[in-house]
């Protein structure tokens, strides 16, 4: 997370100020980032996965793709979640549609 935030902030232009949302999970503290005077967190609310796109793309890929199945090994698993997500990448459509919401449109 610090080199996450530390890649956020050598590229946050002088006298801008950078935010960053994270959900719940255990490892998101939000006080690694008072080492950095250009980086905020906002944590987002528990159980909320409509404001999380990536929620939605975890259930499309475990449900269309990597459910009821086995393993052979790790190597495996990174083999088959690879082919899954360039699967939901083939449709445009579909990436627009789960990672974008009518009520926010920073478009215009």
């Amino acid at each position: 997370m610090i080199k996450h935030l530390k890649q956020i902030t050598s590229v946050t232009e002088k006298g801008r100020h950078a935010v960053v949302s994270m959900d719940g999970a255990g490892w998101h503290t939000d006080d690694v980032a008072h080492q950095f005077e250009n980086v905020s967190i906002i944590k987002l609310p528990p159980y909320s996965p409509e404001l999380n796109p990536i929620e939605q793309v975890w259930r499309w890929l475990r449900q269309r793709c990597l459910a009821n199945q086995s393993f052979r090994d790790y190597g495996d698993i990174v083999d088959k979640v690879c082919a899954a997500w360039n699967q939901f990448l083939q449709c445009t459509q579909r990436v627009k549609q789960m990672c974008s919401r009518q009520w926010i449109d920073l478009t215009s």
